[in-house]
């Protein structure tokens, strides 16, 4: 072993997160964003450094000291910032600025979408009990980030601990991360304000002309579950009670609901006809468990606020073996309920397509690794902005997966694209005056990196004013 390697660079891959963000306009929005904030054109570009930043993010970093990876390779990534300037600009993001960041993320996605559909790409279409639904899917969930020392607005939690509790979306189709709201740790897990203020944000990141016509589902667990925030989105529907017109959005949810004494008294006097067997996300039986409908047993749903035309549904199932019985579960069996808009289906698919929800867990799991998982600042602000970098972050990992990837790394999780791609060692030699990145003819994701570059070169850059 010795030192001496000239030209060799350890994180080839991870230039083509930085071209995504340059193809999409991501790192333009960012510095229109900031220009104001810029003091001198010889000095660092503000939205660049907070580009960097997600794309530190997305290749697996933790901490903004965590950018020396990425300067230390300027044949790769040209100029990167300094640890301290990293910091003054993110010092400079106060509310106004980011939700012109999130602005900036919208049309960097609105742009994304385009490039991916010139590339003969389409969106992912999903399925639900065995049938494809040609949608958006939107989950909403919360999770627990715990602070290690004290920060601005880190709280105890509901679990014993202490730091954060963030509301999320991301968009199932395509694992990107929609929108996120940073929240004390003891914000409560129904609050209906934030749940409107995120899923607003996440239809808001849809692009106009796919988010109006386009049907979009919105699942969330038993949290969602409250009156104000259902009716939200049965008002984003734009239901005319005159004319019996939709005129807005093909907005329906599907989310948990409570297991209070008159669901368990309705349970019960569900006669054995009213069950159907239940099935898989792919349409395959599921063994030992059927599915009914509640909705006439609940007499309340409407006349105590509840949207128009929800419908609550209910899954049975034994318990598996050595697991303990709750005091919501009734004569032995396990139930969970949720409720739904939507009018028309089977139940067996709707049940279905409710439960794929989990598939969140993933993407919180997966994202606590890409940036959310802790929070780097004793200002609550600094670490708003960055969650929404660390968001920015996946959206980048989800571009480059439904662009430019195929096979395995087109879904693989963005611990296996780092290993495998992104974190590629080379050497740059020099053809001319051309640059020239060479991978090792034995690295088996060689061919797959070069043709994810030749494929982005075919996407024009924005066009700046």
């Amino acid at each position: 072993m010795a030192t001496g390697g000239v030209g060799v660079v350890s994180h080839a891959g991870s230039r083509l997160l930085a071209d995504v963000a340059a193809v999409t306009g991501l790192s333009g929005g960012f510095s229109d964003v900031l220009a104001e904030t810029r003091t001198r054109r010889a000095g660092h570009d503000p939205g660049r450094v907070l580009s960097d930043l997600a794309v530190l993010l997305a290749e697996g970093g933790e901490a903004i000291s965590d950018l020396a990876v990425l300067r230390q390779q300027p044949q790769l990534f040209g100029a990167v910032a300094s640890t301290p300037t990293a910091w003054r600009v993110l010092d400079s993001i106060g509310s106004a600025r980011l939700a012109g960041l999130r602005t900036a993320r919208a049309a960097a996605r609105e742009r994304a979408w385009l490039a991916r559909a010139e590339l003969g790409r389409h969106l992912p279409v999903m399925r639900a009990g065995g049938r494809e639904w040609a949608g958006l899917v939107i989950d909403l969930d919360a999770t627990l980030v715990t602070a290690h020392s004290e920060k601005e607005g880190a709280a105890a939690t509901f679990k014993g601990g202490f730091g954060y509790h963030p509301l999320l979306a991301f968009l199932d189709n395509t694992n990107e991360a929609l929108a996120g709201v940073l929240r004390a740790g003891n914000a409560g897990s129904n609050t209906t304000a934030d749940h409107i203020e995120v899923s607003d944000l996440a239809l808001a990141q849809i692009p106009d002309d796919i988010r109006y016509g386009t049907p979009i589902l919105i699942r969330a667990d038993g949290a969602g579950a409250t009156k104000g925030w259902l009716q939200h989105l049965h008002v984003l529907r734009g239901n005319d009670n005159r004319t019996g017109l939709v005129t807005g959005l093909d907005v329906e949810f599907s989310v948990g609901f409570t297991m209070t004494a008159a669901v368990q008294d309705a349970i019960r006097a569900l006669p054995k006809t009213a069950w159907v067997p239940a099935v898989q996300v792919d349409g395959s039986l599921r063994e030992g468990a059927d599915v009914a409908e509640l909705t006439g047993l609940l007499p309340e749903l409407t006349a105590s606020g509840w949207p128009p035309g929800m419908r609550v549904l209910v899954r049975r199932e034994r318990p598996h073996p050595g697991a303990q019985l709750t005091f919501t579960d009734v004569d032995g069996w396990r139930f969970q309920t949720f409720a739904t808009s939507t009018a028309v289906g089977q139940l067996a698919q709707l049940e279905a397509r409710h439960r794929a929800h989990a598939r969140v867990e993933d993407r919180i799991r997966t994202g606590k690794d890409t940036g959310f998982g802790r929070f780097p600042s004793r200002m609550f602000a600094i670490n708003a902005a960055w969650l929404e970098l660390a968001l920015a972050g996946i959206d980048l990992l989800a571009w480059t997966q439904t662009m430019l990837l195929d096979g395995d790394l087109a879904i693989c999780e963005p611990k296996a694209l780092r290993y495998r791609l992104l974190h590629t060692a080379a050497r740059i030699t020099r053809n001319g005056r051309r640059a020239v990145v060479k991978i090792a003819a034995g690295w088996p994701w060689a061919r797959d990196l070069v043709a994810a570059f030749t494929r982005l070169a075919l996407i024009p850059p924005p066009l700046r004013t």
